[in-house]
């Protein structure tokens, strides 16, 4: 498998685990959504069982319940936050009784039965448990409906009046009606001696779990359709799942970005593995080369070495034809270009073998100014021949360096400038100390180098010169890096060429 196809396949890879991570978060999340909507039902139920308790707590004798009693049971039982609402329902889904927010049925669209509408703020809940209060059941037996109406106090055995409804149900019939009152307060005053004498006919047991004696069958079946309580609702608030939802929500977030973050991190870091990996395979092989390369190297200075003791024996007898008197003159002048060529090339293979030869430093503390003069006596001819000026300025300071490098350093610097400059020009030799740090740079007036090729005049074989080889500059470059400096070309305004040596040390004392 390519490097290419196994680095894509771990992108691809690190892609399902993040979606993977992602996936399970959510899925958690909607767990956990779940779970809260559970318990806020389940808290729903124990408030069911509660009002249940409640109702059958405040049930009178015939199951009628005090509305205001009722109401104001309930109303304990809502808490801002928790409980918003809690209502009573008749069969045809009317509220009977009460307490907390108002509550509308038809915005939230629920119905008698059981139901669970959830919005924003709140979720509605209606006939969690069955209270035993369905107008279905035997009116004549033992679990009577419960009733929620009004009582007058001191009428605790009067009919509820807890509708208008009711009232004008009964308006027709009022004289006889307050006639079976009358009649029933009678009874009931003797029932009530009764049941302290310890009396308790079948006749009380009818009243108390079934229709009472003052009133009709139809006026007991109407009030309780009206008021019978046939479900209850509950409105409980749906903060406390909004805010487990948030939490997690966060929790889930923060496990997503570390999640991506992570990775992230891990693409990188196989990336980086990867181009490390390829890379230390191109060292390997760079190395190789290398290593292939100077072996080459080394033949070809030997090479070149042994070549040069041939073109000095064919140099020596060209010379000796030359000086034969008895020759004609066209022989002698084909022998001095024999020997003119030889120099040529034997140079050549001079500078390829000083070019190949390693460098090794050997620091010690040199005076600028005695290697300079050196070089400059060394190249009088040429300089002379060229009437060139010469100026040096601050070489008396002391460095550390290799003698014989920095001298071969500098004499193929002002070479190069000696053949850059024409007749009567100037060449001058500078060094500035700033520090610890000098910087030494030679100079001229001739043409200058182009920007383009300032940096490509240090590469082997490169030169602009007919006469040049192409090595000079490139063993400059090669005995600056050995020491730890740098060189640059530079431009020497109004005209002409700088070449500036940084960080040469000082010598200390």
């Amino acid at each position: 498998m390519s490097s290419t196809r196994r680095r894509n396949l771990v992108y691809v890879l690190l892609a399902l685990a993040w979606l993977m991570v992602l996936g399970w978060q959510t899925i958690e999340h909607v767990r956990v959504q779940k779970a809260a909507r559970a318990e806020l039902i389940n808290r729903a139920k124990d408030i069911s069982t509660t009002v249940g308790i409640v109702l059958r707590s405040q049930r009178r004798f015939g199951g009628v319940i005090s509305k205001e009693r009722i109401e104001s049971a309930l109303t304990g039982l809502v808490r801002p936050g928790e409980l918003s609402a809690v209502a009573l329902l008749n069969a045809a889904g009317d509220v009977v009784a009460w307490a907390g927010t108002n509550v509308d049925l038809q915005p939230r669209g629920v119905a008698v039965r059981p139901a669970e509408h959830w919005e924003q703020q709140s979720v509605t809940l209606v006939n969690l448990v069955d209270l035993g209060t369905n107008v279905t059941r035997d009116l004549e037996g033992t679990n009577p409906p419960i009733v929620v109406s009004f009582v007058r106090p001191g009428e605790t055995n009067r009919p509820p009046a807890a509708s208008p409804d009711n009232e004008r149900a009964t308006d027709h019939n009022d004289g006889e009606r307050r006639s079976r009152d009358n009649d029933g307060e009678r009874r009931s005053r003797d029932d009530d001696g009764d049941r302290r004498r310890g009396n308790n006919n079948d006749g009380d047991r009818r009243w108390r779990f079934g229709r009472p004696p003052w009133m009709s069958e139809a006026e007991f079946k109407s009030m309780i359709e009206r008021q019978g309580v046939h479900s209850f609702l509950i409105v409980m608030s749906t903060q406390p799942v909004l805010s487990a939802m948030q939490q997690d929500l966060w929790l889930r977030g923060t496990i997503g970005v570390l999640a991506t973050l992570a990775v992230a991190g891990l693409g990188l870091a196989w990336r980086n593995l990867a181009k490390s990996s390829d890379l230390q395979i191109r060292l390997v092989r760079a190395s190789e080369l290398n290593s292939h390369l100077r072996e080459l190297n080394l033949a070809a200075a030997g090479l070149a070495h042994e070549t040069r003791n041939p073109l000095n024996i064919v140099r020596g007898l060209a010379q000796m034809i030359s000086k034969e008197e008895t020759l004609p003159a066209e022989v002698r002048q084909k022998t001095r270009g024999i020997v003119d060529e030889t120099d040529r090339v034997t140079a050549q293979l001079n500078e390829f073998i000083n070019y190949t030869r390693p460098r090794e430093v050997r620091r010690a503390a040199i005076a600028l100014g005695p290697v300079v003069d050196e070089v400059v006596r060394a190249l009088s001819f040429d300089l002379e021949e060229k009437k060139i000026r010469v100026e040096t300025h601050g070489t008396q300071l002391v460095i550390e360096a290799d003698e014989q490098l920095l001298r071969q350093a500098l004499f193929n610097l002002v070479l190069n400038a000696v053949q850059a400059v024409g007749s009567s020009g100037a060449i001058r030799i500078a060094a500035s100390r700033s520090g610890p740090e000098v910087t030494l740079e030679i100079s001229d007036d001739g043409p200058g180098v182009p920007v383009e090729r300032r940096t490509e005049i240090f590469k082997p074989y490169f030169t602009t010169n007919e006469k040049g080889t192409g090595l000079g500059l490139a063993v400059v470059q090669q005995i600056v890096l050995a020491h730890g400096w740098e060189i640059a070309c530079l431009a020497n305004p109004p005209h002409g060429a700088c070449f500036r040596i940084h960080h040469l040390k000082v010598a200390h004392a």
